[in-house]
């Protein structure tokens, strides 16, 4: 550990600890070149390991050289875990609470049983690392300067789609993760939803040897996704660009425009045709007739 580190593990902190730590440790989402100092240090120093995945957790042990005891706390036992892990944290053992990959209580148990710890005054002390939607938000060229992080949207298209319908109006960066199995049926909902031409990069894989980037229209990614089934691989972060704030920057001419085309034309149509015409967003343009149809 070098000397410019203030870290200090609970067993060498000031005064004497009469209780042990939960470590909530982000682990890689798949290089295994970003496992950090700190990481290591924690899982060699703590009494055993709360892991999603036993057997992936001792894998990753091994890697590092570590050889910890391993329980499982994943979203179906972890209430029942909750008396077990006070326990042993009020008798001064410290445990390590990781998840599959990233970080832990992002889309990952852990929830219930910090805001417990936290209640009874235990201590809760963050290894900060790796974390998927924030890995894929800095390298999108999407705004981050405000987003919404959804997690994994509903598995039946009806509660997907009503989902969807509540963040028509959200005008931050929308993060979601999604699985292979159904990432084009949530892209084919979100077109329903926010139209064809919504802005979306799609990162997949990311720190893994196939880690790609796919950027553009929803039509577009989607199409690159049916005649690419590779692309359907791995796991995904979808971020969507927020819709555009009311009347913001769109000009009266274009306002006034597309209201009256769409008297005449589908609203794909009349946003493109107003779009040509004054120079505007074709998506800001449809995003304001959505709004004014409903």
């Amino acid at each position: 550990m070098n000397s410019n580190q203030s870290y200090q593990p609970a067993s060498q902190s000031s005064g004497i600890e009469s209780q042990g730590v939960l470590y909530v440790v982000a682990t890689p989402i798949g290089n295994l070149g970003d496992i950090s100092d700190r990481m290591r240090e924690i899982l060699a120093m703590v009494s055993r390991v709360a892991a999603e995945d036993t057997r992936r957790a001792r894998q990753l042990l091994s890697h590092i050289g570590v050889n910890k005891p391993c329980f499982s706390l994943h979203e179906h036992n972890e209430r029942q875990k909750l008396d077990y892990i006070v326990q042993q944290l009020s008798e001064g053992e410290s445990i390590a609470l990781i998840s599959d990959a990233g970080t832990p209580l992002i889309s990952d148990p852990g929830y219930p049983l910090v805001t417990e710890l936290r209640a009874k005054g235990l201590k809760v002390v963050p290894i900060p690392g790796p974390c998927a939607l924030i890995t894929a938000l800095s390298a999108a060229g999407l705004p981050s300067d405000r987003f919404i992080f959804e997690g994994f949207l509903p598995a039946k298209q009806g509660a997907r789609l009503t989902y969807l319908k509540n963040l028509l109006k959200e005008s931050g960066t929308i993060i979601f993760y999604e699985s292979s199995h159904r990432i084009k049926a949530s892209l084919s909902d979100m077109q329903q939803v926010f139209g064809s031409d919504r802005h979306v990069v799609i990162a997949r894989e990311l720190t893994k040897t196939f880690e790609t980037f796919l950027d553009g229209e929803l039509s577009e990614v989607s199409q690159i996704l049916d005649d690419d089934p590779n692309q359907c691989r791995g796991e995904f972060v979808v971020m969507l660009r927020g819709a555009a704030k009311a009347n913001e920057a769109l000009s009266v001419e274009s306002q006034e425009l597309a209201t009256k085309l769409i008297e005449y034309l589908p609203i794909k149509q009349a946003a493109k045709v107003t779009a040509e015409m004054f120079g505007d967003k074709k998506n800001q343009i449809y995003q304001f007739l959505l709004s004014n149809q409903r």
